[in-house]
């Protein structure tokens, strides 16, 4: 700042023309120091349109940061493949840990496994894995996801030990709207091979209390037994 340009500041003092500068982006003015000259009133008028920058960055990215919602998605530590209904199943199991509903809520699921081919170059396949049943209009408590082992299955021949020869990992994305922000809200989570557990079926959680209300223990949302009786095809 060139001495004299401040009223009220001291000519050649870092100190006032600091202060000074503050309170120019603070759009304070005591009224102690005002500018002076044609050089004090244009750097007065730089400083008031980066304030006017800054205030409106800062504002969108903490409304940005504040506004959009997070799934919290909780799902289960392990995937049971299991008997239902006469067929091998996949099953997992996902909460919803908000206080709010989510709408129109979908599920995909994808196998990862490292293949050889004919050529014998060695390469990451991805492939699809039906769900019985992708959507769900509201997701508020539990979700039971499901893949049926059949013969469309990629894994329908798959076995414990070439799951982990293969590497596989089933990727699970989970999507949805947040009813409570009118935004899509996403979710994700992988299950390697060591994760998917063989003849368990997983501990029920949902009870229904004395004055008829659905109750979940979430104690044994990861909890899983076994099932020795049913016969794995």
């Amino acid at each position: 700042m060139v001495p004299g340009d401040i009223n009220g500041a001291r000519p050649g003092s870092f100190a006032d023309a600091f202060f000074f500068s503050v309170q120019t982006l603070g759009t304070v003015g005591y009224g102690m120091m005002t500018p002076r000259g044609t050089y004090a009133n244009l750097l007065v008028t730089a400083e008031a349109f980066c304030n006017l920058v800054i205030v409106a960055l800062s504002t969108g990215l903490i409304f940005t940061r504040v506004s959009r919602p997070t799934a919290r998605v909780m799902f289960s530590r392990v995937a049971v493949v299991t008997p239902f209904e006469g067929t091998p199943t996949l099953m997992f199991r996902a909460a919803n840990q908000r206080g709010n509903q989510v709408m129109e809520a979908e599920v995909s699921l994808s196998m990862s496994r490292q293949i050889t081919t004919a050529e014998g170059h060695s390469m990451r396949q991805f492939q699809e894995l039906r769900v019985s049943r992708a959507k769900s209009p509201i997701f508020a408590l539990t979700w039971l996801v499901m893949h049926r082992l059949d013969e469309d299955s990629p894994l329908r021949d798959c076995t414990p030990q070439s799951l982990a020869a293969t590497g596989t990992e089933i990727i699970v994305a989970l999507s949805g709207l947040d009813d409570t922000f009118a935004q899509r809200i996403h979710a994700r989570h992988a299950y390697q091979a060591h994760e998917i557990l063989w003849r368990k079926r997983f501990e029920d959680i949902l009870s229904i209390t004395a004055d008829g209300r659905r109750m979940v223990d979430y104690r044994l949302f990861h909890d899983v037994r076994d099932d020795d009786s049913a016969t794995m095809h």
